[in-house]
């Protein structure tokens, strides 16, 4: 049985040039669905858990197909914009959306801008509390690939920053050190701790590449929730990541020991600081360089390219994918990793000569023609 599935995802809006200007306020209060990030110029979006990839992808373009509407009636210039970072400005200042919540307070004086950042959340559906923190370990250890497909962040304030993730390269995981949890009653307890000493203001303040999710942190668990995705522009490239992560944990079910505190051949002595440093390691060499990195498998330690290791998974995968119907969602992994991601392809056109706002505008409407052939094709109209 396939998994259920929905996401959390964060946008810019602006111009059709680039410009980023922040609405939230006004998308939050006339347009349901969409609520405001603590900075005004994103907005998010939820999709309800579905199982079937293409009521999901629905789910994915109708929003952004309101939220088009919505904006383009403000103002004909307005729109939806791509990437992860403020890409052409202005990262110096913290455009507060609710000047009178507290937290947001406390996120714009600890953290600044390097929070004011586009992404796209997975959930993924586990309800066995021991089953959920097993998979938060695998996909922890693997979430530098997730990056490594989605990287979409290599400008900030209109500059080309040497990163491909620089929302990732940037953005402060929180608290400083998480463990590999263990166990669900580990999990409650590191959180109950965190709370206490105050690296952690609520339940919700746990900021790192994966993490255990559920209606009543950390006591009743229900989902996986991967945080390390850039935002992913293409909905079917979002569903082909979503399916390797999705195939990824249904072979894991089939074979528990895929574990990496049980199968890594690393010394057992020191096999939870090893993997800690690993992952630590991979997600910085992705966030630089996303599918040219060169990594460490958690298997071994060994050297790894990106590239090579995601093949290597989504041929494992394949026939998991194939069994579940859900093969022809994971195929333009293939394309992914032919042609670049994201950040790869705008870098591409920089070194031909665009600048950041030319890339910008075309990206837009590259959006938009995207979003309106699925909904014609798959979707009720908006």
């Amino acid at each position: 049985m396939l998994l259920s599935k929905g996401f959390e995802v964060e946008m810019y809006t602006g111009q059709t040039d680039g410009e980023i200007i922040g609405l939230s306020d006004t998308i939050a209060k006339s347009l349901s669905g969409f609520v405001r990030e603590p900075d005004s110029r994103n907005v998010e979006y939820t999709t309800p858990p579905l199982q079937q990839y293409e009521q999901l992808l629905c789910e994915l373009v109708s929003p952004r197909r309101r939220l088009r509407k919505f904006l383009r009636n403000l103002n004909p210039h307005y729109t939806i914009l791509p990437g992860s970072t403020l890409s052409t400005g202005n990262s110096k200042v913290f455009n507060r959306s609710d000047p009178q919540n507290p937290y947001h307070g406390y996120i714009e004086n600890t953290y600044g801008t390097n929070v004011v950042t586009a992404s796209i959340h997975i959930n993924l559906g586990i309800t066995d509390p021991e089953d959920l923190i097993r998979a938060c370990r695998l996909v922890r250890a693997e979430a530098p690939l997730i990056l490594a497909l989605s990287a979409s962040s290599p400008f900030l304030d209109n500059q080309v920053t040497g990163y491909h993730s620089t929302r990732w390269h940037l953005f402060p995981q929180t608290p400083a050190s998480v463990p590999l949890f263990e166990s669900h009653q580990h999990f409650i307890d590191w959180t109950e701790e965190q709370l206490k000493l105050g690296t952690m203001q609520n339940v919700r303040h746990l900021w790192t590449s994966v993490r255990p999710n559920g209606d009543c942190r950390p006591y009743k668990l229900n989902r996986l929730e991967v945080r390390i995705s850039d935002l992913v522009t293409d909905p079917i490239h979002l569903l082909a990541i979503t399916a390797l992560l999705e195939a990824r944990l249904l072979q894991l079910q089939r074979n528990p020991s895929l574990d990496p505190l049980v199968s890594s051949r690393l010394p057992n002595q020191s096999r939870h600081s090893d993997l800690l440093e690993i992952i630590d390691y991979n997600e910085k060499q992705v966030a630089k360089d996303s599918l040219n990195a060169q990594l460490r498998n958690w298997h071994d330690g060994q050297p790894i390219n990106a590239t090579d290791w995601i093949t290597q998974i989504y041929d494992e995968v394949l026939p998991i994918a194939k069994e579940h119907g859900i093969a022809c969602f994971l195929t333009p992994i293939r394309q992914i990793l032919r042609e670049g991601n994201q950040a790869q392809n705008w870098i591409k056109q920089i070194q031909a000569g665009a600048d950041i706002s030319q890339i910008m505008t075309q990206t837009v409407e590259i959006m938009e023609r995207q979003e309106q052939a699925l909904q014609s094709d798959l979707c009720q109209p908006a």
